[in-house]
């Protein structure tokens, strides 16, 4: 048969035609539910399992929670299972998510700013006392986590936080999850501009508010004013900076697309600067952009960074002005200037812009306890002050104590073993939950992190160089193991008897702040935990011994020969 003009498909081979679904993008008209999750969120709002927690589960127990809640919704309201103990690392990615779930959770408490009154930390601790075993995990997102948490115990836990003006309210899900911003907002000397009424007025439109919670996956923020660049900005979903326009004055600078786990990427800048009044609203365009055009196809590929990434700076700031601020066009504004100094966590003893002092310490890898809490909200109020902070570098610092009471806090500190004079190990070691709680984890992290930082005092006890030390347990990156200069990626390898343990692929190099960029990863460089105190002590003497005057460790690494840092 000849082709024709109404026979076409006489000319060529036949071919199965399916309907394309893009990208699961809402703006496309793709709402159609692409995987599990977009079906459980369409099925109900997360934010409603609030009273089926309160009504049904915490009554009737574990047992009666529906399987759609307990693995997705109640992370709407900071509850994760939490791994059941006895389950080894080589398990993680074998066993089923019910065979995996502990009969208990973690509860996250989202401090936003990590800014809490003395009466709200004592209540946070007096909750871990009460209810989660003690546990009071400090994170690096400025949140506290509790772990051992019972359904039953759920609503009362709620109503205490609540009472002092706290919330777990999409702590995690796929939601706008806590708005870290800098610890010092509002009284650091050299603060460019004081974001505190921004932040409050973006957690007022966009907290407990259905337009944005069912969000293709998790959207982070960052805000800060100050010059010290302290709320890791480069690996947010959206940042703002301070900067000073040279004909308008203070204000801040917007970020976008930054992100890291498996596919780490650095945010961009849109090269517009905004006026504090200006930032909600271009705050709430951004968030509803990854609503609208985020990928809701893959989960893998439904953070922003991958939008951003496809599309580009000019189109995303395009599409934000034209669609989702009413054409108005933003001004064009500087980069914010690179810090002077490569510590930014406000560790030590600080003068406010009001003459007081701020002091900041360093509990170990984060982990306190509620009983240690309760003591820090003592010493504070002892001491003056009625404030404190937490940092994203999983510290604290308490505000507003009067010059002559600060040597005496800071000893007051010291007998807590929370020191405001750490070594650099100290004060530049992280680590994320690890296999003791976290479901995904391959090894244990907590205590191997505290353990370094003793070893690494005893052996190297004159280092005193910038360093950050990551310990990760799997390879999610709630650590930020690909921007330390030391970022240790937990996985199971194998030890010179040919035995699978626990060890690290080893990440060096990396930075934020300081010419950003990403760890190298040197081929087949794999340590086990036993190893570890070995190798950083032997990698560290290396870069004492090559290093140029100056030089910091990520630069140092960028260029070392693979045998150095083997």
């Amino acid at each position: 048969m000849a082709a024709t003009p109404q026979n076409p498909a006489a000319a060529t081979p036949r071919r199965k035609v399916s309907r394309h679904r893009g990208e699961g993008q809402w703006a496309a008209g793709h709402f159609t539910p692409l995987n599990g999750n977009e079906q459980f969120k369409k099925d109900d709002d997360g934010l409603n399992v609030r009273t089926r927690i309160e009504t049904i589960y915490s009554k009737r127990g574990f047992d009666s929670i529906d399987p759609n809640d307990l693995r997705g919704r109640m992370r709407w309201w900071g509850l994760y299972t939490q791994r059941k103990p006895g389950i080894d690392g080589g398990k993680t990615a074998i066993l089923e998510p019910e065979e995996l779930d502990d009969e208990y959770f973690m509860l996250r408490v989202r401090i936003d700013g990590g800014a809490l009154t003395t009466q709200q930390l004592r209540v946070i601790g007096e909750i871990s006392q009460e209810f989660a075993r003690g546990t009071a995990d400090i994170t690096d997102r400025q949140n506290v986590q509790y772990h051992w948490i019972r359904i039953e115990d759920v609503p009362e836990i709620w109503n205490r936080l609540e009472a002092v003006g706290l919330s777990t309210v999409t702590a995690c899900g796929d939601t706008p999850r806590v708005m870290i911003g800098s610890p010092v907002a509002g009284i650091a000397e050299d603060e460019i501009i004081d974001a505190t009424p921004a932040l409050e007025e973006m957690k007022r439109r966009v907290l407990n508010n259905p337009a944005y919670s069912n969000l293709p996956r998790k959207f982070k923020t960052a805000i800060s004013g100050s010059p010290l660049l302290d709320v890791v900005h480069e690996i947010n979903d959206v940042a703002f900076v301070g900067v000073r326009h040279p004909e308008h004055g203070p204000g801040f600078d917007v970020w976008v697309g930054g992100g890291l786990s498996t596919n780490p990427k650095l945010g961009v800048r849109l090269g517009a600067w905004l006026p504090i009044d200006e930032v909600p609203d271009v705050y709430e365009g951004v968030i509803s952009i990854f609503r609208d055009y985020g990928y809701r196809r893959l989960r893998n590929r439904a953070r922003l960074k991958f939008l951003v990434a496809d599309w580009g700076a000019e189109k995303f700031r395009q599409v934000l002005e034209d669609e989702y601020l009413g054409g108005r066009k933003l001004i064009d504004g500087p980069a914010p200037e690179q810090p002077a100094q490569q510590w930014r966590d406000h560790i030590g003893v600080h003068r406010q812009k009001d003459g007081r002092f701020y002091v900041g310490f360093a509990p170990r890898v984060g982990r306190v306890d509620g009983a240690t809490l309760t003591k820090i909200a003592d010493l504070a109020e002892a001491h003056g002050s009625g404030r404190v902070r937490t940092t994203v570098e999983q510290k604290m610092i308490v505000l507003d104590v009067e010059e002559g009471q600060v040597d005496s806090l800071v000893d007051g500190l010291e007998a807590l073993d929370l020191t405001a004079r750490p070594s650099s190990f100290r004060r530049g070691t992280m680590a994320c939950t690890g296999i003791e709680f976290c479901k995904l984890a391959i090894v244990e992290t907590k205590q191997r992190g505290s353990q370094l930082i003793d070893e690494l005092e005893r052996r190297l006890p004159d280092f005193d160089e910038p360093i950050t030390i990551n310990l990760n347990g799997c390879p999610n990156a709630c650590a930020r193991i690909q921007v330390a200069d030391i970022g240790l990626k937990g996985q199971l390898v194998l030890n010179d008897q040919g035995e699978q343990v626990e060890g690290y692929q080893v990440h060096l190099g990396g930075a934020l702040g300081l010419e950003a960029g990403f760890g190298r990863k040197v081929r087949g460089l794999k340590v086990t935990s036993e190893e570890l105190p070995d190798y950083v002590e032997r990698v560290l003497k290396r870069f004492q011994a090559e290093r140029e005057d100056g030089e910091r460790f990520a630069t140092w690494a960028a260029r070392a020969s693979e045998e150095a840092l083997s």
